[in-house]
């Protein structure tokens, strides 16, 4: 990589955008789904639901106790309902800011900056979709989900995890009619190897116009490689530490490989969601 030209970033994000706005939203349920995740549905004004799958809200995490997170934390909506006026976040709680949201009970108010970001693109000759995805990034492609069927295109959803009883969002991907297969390490199925043949076994049988994922650096180069030689096109969804979220602070910047150079771009403003193919691993 080092014969690659480093060139400065420029400010590449298109000249019309959506409307950002800072709301306070209230707290209908937040309740854990397994061991491991939580599903926080706020009630949100219509205004603030114009969104794109793969797009994302900056969240003021409350103070809790001990929990005093600082900066705002950057979620990947996992579901956005106009007609129900619902908002909804699946997450973990890992840190600071996670723990306090742990701690929002029903009738309490969330400040909520967004939409945020660039979304997922399905173009009208992508029939046959592709998703491949583990752990809370199932979260980030299930409005993904939800856009393909509404366009009517064929979907397949590789759900992976460590273990079956934390596998995410398979049910909800059943419903909106995707073929899913799951895999885990537990089993042993989860593999790249194994991943791969069932990917190639999805080409060979029914096609595959574009892939998606979602934070997984094994997975992406995974999908680089099929990608490139079967020439299927990809997008993936980029997680990354922020603090402003609208590309001022440039906390965000990621390289990236575009056309034989290296470009540094804000995940919070161009991204999250890149072209699989520019996607350097980490």
């Amino acid at each position: 990589m080092s014969d690659l030209a480093i060139i400065k970033q420029a400010d590449t994000a298109p000249a019309v955008r959506q409307q950002i706005f800072d709301v306070a939203c209230g707290v209908k349920s937040n309740r854990p789904v397994n061991g491991e995740y939580r599903l926080l549905i706020l009630d949100a004004p219509l205004h603030i639901l114009n969104c794109e799958p793969g797009q994302f809200f900056h969240l003021l995490c409350p103070v809790a106790g001990s929990h005093q997170p600082y900066l705002r934390r950057p979620m990947s909506i996992y579901g956005y309902y106009p007609e129900r006026g619902e908002l909804h976040f699946l997450y973990k709680v890992t840190g600071e800011g996670t723990s306090a949201l742990a701690t929002l009970e029903p009738g309490r108010s969330l400040d909520v900056l967004g939409p945020l970001g660039i979304g997922f693109e399905i173009k009208p000759s992508w029939k046959n979709l592709l998703l491949v995805a583990r752990g809370v990034g199932l979260a980030t492609l299930a409005p993904l989900a939800l856009e393909a069927r509404r366009l009517e295109r064929n979907l397949t959803a590789i759900c992976s995890a460590r273990s079956a009883d934390v596998l995410m969002s398979i049910d909800y991907f059943r419903e909106l009619g995707a073929n899913v297969i799951t895999v885990t390490d537990a089993d042993g199925s989860s593999s790249v190897d194994n991943l791969r043949a069932l990917i190639e076994q999805q080409i060979a049988t029914s096609g595959i116009d574009a892939m998606y994922t979602c934070g997984s650096n094994r997975l992406l180069k995974l999908l680089q490689s099929i990608g490139k030689e079967h020439n299927i096109p990809g997008q993936i969804a980029l997680e990354q530490q922020m603090a402003c979220g609208i590309g001022m602070c440039q906390c965000c910047v990621r390289p990236f490989q575009r056309d034989g150079k290296i470009v540094q771009e804000r995940v919070c403003r161009e991204g999250p969601v890149f072209d699989l193919q520019e996607a350097i691993g980490w």
